[in-house]
C-alpha cells in the first residue's frame, strides 16, 4: 500500500501542472477548461486521499458532490464556448468581449 505522502505529492504535481496550463496557455479556452478540470481533480484526490486515511467518508461524498458541479460546469462552459464558436469562427480569447450582452 502506498503512503498518503505519494497522493499528497501527486495531487500537487497535479493542481500545480493545472495552474501552469492556465497561466502559460492564454489564448485557448479549451485548454484553459481542462486546466482547471485537472485542478479540480487534483482537489478531489486529495479529498479521497484523507478520507481514507482518516476512515471518514464525508471526503468521499464531498468528492462526489465536487464531480458533479464540475460535470456541470464543464457543460455549460463548453456549450458557451459551442456558441462563441459559432459567433466568432475561432476559440481564442482575445475577442471574448463580443459576447457582452
Amino acid at each position: 500500500m502506498f503512503q498518503q505522502n505519494y497522493y499528497l505529492i501527486l495531487s500537487l504535481i497535479m493542481f500545480l501542472l493545472g495552474t501552469f496550463g492556465i497561466f502559460l496557455n492564454r489564448k485557448n479556452i479549451l485548454i484553459i477548461l481542462m486546466s482547471l478540470e485537472l485542478m479540480i481533480l487534483a482537489i478531489n484526490l486529495l479529498f479521497v486521499t484523507f478520507s481514507v486515511f482518516l476512515d471518514d467518508v464525508v471526503g468521499q461524498l464531498f468528492c462526489l458532490i465536487v464531480l458533479t458541479v464540475a460535470a456541470a460546469e464543464s457543460a455549460i462552459g463548453l456549450a458557451i464556448l459551442v456558441v462563441y464558436y459559432r459567433i466568432c469562427g475561432n476559440i481564442s480569447v482575445e475577442l471574448i468581449n463580443l459576447m457582452k450582452g
